[in-house]
């Protein structure tokens, strides 16, 4: 009978401690993988997020990380917004030599139901004609596509494109309507109804939680204006008189003048590495200082680096410290039960098995042990991956599979063989130490 065999059967007589020390040695595992995998997909999608474009423009009070937060991931309170001429600026300004495109944000509102809050991001179509959201393995950039409808038009005011995310989780198809509510709370007033005309398809991004509307559209919203500059009052100034055509996509709303606009941030793809330098030192050393330009993906890193790094270690630590104690259980599992046991290893050795076939046998039980509860772990994790990962989408936008993997798990099984003939190093040479005559008559 080979050492696996006897290993398993003096497992399964000690079937109740075997399997308490190997669930304490499967729950260590299973935090381990949940850590790696959530973190190695939390990194990914971050720096991610962060792809398609040079510079995010936007005001100077609020930050560089705040600018951020709100532009990329669509989290936090709307930023002090910036004059609409920053905007223009690129497009056919002192900026525009050194950018290619330039995409205008306004935030300030979002949308609610069934408990679920998106965020509602006014822009322009070429947010999804121009930019790309990241590349591929080959650095080729991977454009929006729509999983149903088209993007939204610049001459159709009231016209938007929903993220995938937004979508499962609302219900909402091409050709339905919905109502953004003013600022971030539920109680805030609501403006009037968007056509929903496409749905994004997954990008693993942020913007799969966003929902996106015809900036023409935000500016007519109540709220959204600034007075014009002749004193007319807003509400009479860009809103429809009389009787509005049913068949009019723009409901009797004229365009809104520039002198009546902001923008919140500005997305900025430049021509190339020395127009980025360019506007980078032009916007942040300029004089009046009204407007910082970021590179997001910098910020992203620094990120990662200062705040998702640190506590990645201390789970890592943490979940090690766990995979030690459920070793130390194993240690004294088998040990305890040498006593039990003396007297089975001395009849062993009466009937001809040598000291080293003995250690074998322990050493075995030990490896067993610590590999059986190692894949139970490797399987409870990614089960909990699974389980955990709907909520996870709705709430953070990180999309979890079952069969996310980490690189590091290649690592796992190697490393508790190892650590499980450490283990079982003590009980083995006590197992090797014993004296036959003694337990043998002891045992009469």
């Amino acid at each position: 009978m080979s050492f696996w065999k006897i290993a398993w059967r003096n497992m399964q007589q000690r079937a109740l401690a075997s399997s308490l020390t190997g669930l304490s040695m499967a729950l260590g595992v299973a935090l381990m993988i949940l850590v790696m995998v959530v973190h190695a997909v939390t990194v990914e999608q971050f720096e991610g997020d962060a792809q398609g474009y040079h510079l995010i423009v936007g005001g100077a009070k609020g930050g560089d990380v705040q600018l951020v937060m709100n532009t990329v991931f669509h989290i936090g309170s709307a930023i002090y917004p910036i004059p609409y001429s920053s905007y223009t600026d690129f497009v056919d300004g002192k900026y525009a030599p050194y950018t290619k495109v330039a995409v205008p944000y306004c935030i300030g509102d979002s949308y609610h139901k069934d408990g679920y809050k998106f965020r509602v991001v006014a822009t322009t179509p070429d947010l999804f004609d121009q930019l790309s959201y990241g590349a591929d393995d080959q650095g080729n950039d991977i454009n929006y596509d729509f999983a149903a409808g088209r993007n939204f038009r610049e001459d159709r005011f009231f016209e938007a494109v929903v993220g995938s995310v937004v979508a499962s989780k609302t219900g909402l198809k091409v050709g339905d309507r919905f109502q953004p509510t003013h600022g971030m709370s539920s109680d805030g007033e609501k403006h009037i109804e968007f056509e929903v005309v496409g749905i994004l398809a997954p990008t693993g991004t942020s913007n799969d939680r966003a929902m996106f509307a015809n900036m023409e559209g935000f500016y007519l919203l109540e709220g959204h204006a600034l007075p014009p500059d002749d004193g007319t009052p807003v509400d009479q100034s860009y809103k429809p008189s009389g009787e509005v055509d049913p068949q009019d996509p723009n409901r009797g709303f004229d365009r809104l003048p520039d002198s009546m606009r902001e923008v919140t941030a500005i997305l900025v793809l430049c021509k190339d590495d020395f127009g980025m330098m360019s506007l980078d030192n032009a916007i942040n050393k300029s004089k009046d200082r009204a407007t910082i330009a970021v590179k997001p993906t910098y910020v992203v890193q620094d990120m990662l680096d200062n705040l998702v790094g640190p506590a990645r270690i201390v789970l890592m630590v943490l979940t090690i410290l766990i995979i030690v104690v459920a070793g130390i259980g194993i240690l004294v599992s088998i040990y305890n039960s040498m006593n039990e046991r003396s007297h089975d290893i001395a009849v062993m050795r009466a009937l001809g098995a040598s000291r080293t076939a003995v250690m074998g046998i322990i050493l075995s039980e030990s490896i067993l042990l610590s590999l059986l509860g190692g894949i139970a772990g490797v399987l409870l994790g990614h089960a909990a991956i699974a389980l955990v990962s709907p909520w996870v989408e709705s709430e953070a936008g990180i999309v979890l599979k079952f069969w996310e993997f980490s690189p590091q798990e290649l690592l796992l099984i190697p490393g508790l063989v190892v650590f499980a003939s450490l283990v079982g190093f003590l009980p083995a040479v006590t197992a090797y130490r014993t004296d036959v005559g003694r337990a043998l008559g002891g045992g009469r």
